[in-house]
């Protein structure tokens, strides 16, 4: 067979296409592991012991997102704090938190109670703690608290950043004139003012 520039141009152009229809297709393949992640139908049956919620830190998460990224949704942990955590307890990042077993999900558990003590100082969130003076890092319900603390503490010593919380104003120095107003009246009334002044 001769192989001429139309005849290379022609399948060029049909190998292209069906590779498009494949990815793109709107009834993907699901026993294609291309389409799926490497992974067939087979893979994706979940057993009989799968956690589709799994509580961590008084959250529930989760169970069909992989350990990396369902961890995110406890509060004060970011994607950094994820990636130290798992790969301290040893876990696969990319498999589905609700697959893994009990001890697994214990060994999380330590590493995320113990996580202050195992990161440095600059990655924590909470730099000298009033009440201890340490470096602490926080997760869920402890953050809301702490968090709820520290404007009740500038309420009551009465400091400028106090007087705004309990007026409800801006803190960190916004500008109020034309951003923020609250209240019934909308809009800069001048006729009222001007009627007034006469």
């Amino acid at each position: 067979m001769i192989l001429c520039r139309s005849n290379v141009r022609y399948s060029t152009i049909v190998g292209t296409t069906l590779l498009y229809n494949l990815l793109f297709s709107s009834k993907p393949n699901r026993s294609n592991p291309i389409i799926n992640g490497g992974s067939t139908l087979a893979e994706e049956e979940y057993e009989e012991d799968f956690q589709y919620i799994v509580r961590l830190m008084n959250t529930d998460i989760d169970g069909e997102k992989p350990v990396l990224y369902a961890l995110r949704q406890i509060k004060g942990v970011g994607t950094r704090v994820a990636e130290t955590i798992v790969k301290s307890s040893g876990i696969n990042p990319m498999i589905k938190i609700g697959k893994l077993s009990e001890d697994d999900i214990e060994k999380l558990k330590t590493h995320i109670h113990n996580y202050s003590e195992e990161v440095p100082d600059w990655i924590k969130n909470r730099k000298r703690d009033p009440e201890s003076g340490k470096n602490l890092h926080l997760f869920g319900a402890e953050l809301d608290n702490a968090h709820r603390e520290d404007i009740n503490r500038m309420k009551k010593i009465s400091c400028y950043r106090g007087i705004r919380h309990e007026t409800g104003q801006k803190v960190r120095g916004q500008r109020t004139k034309s951003n923020g107003r609250t209240g019934m009246e909308l809009g800069v009334q001048k006729k009222k003012i001007s009627r007034q002044a006469e």
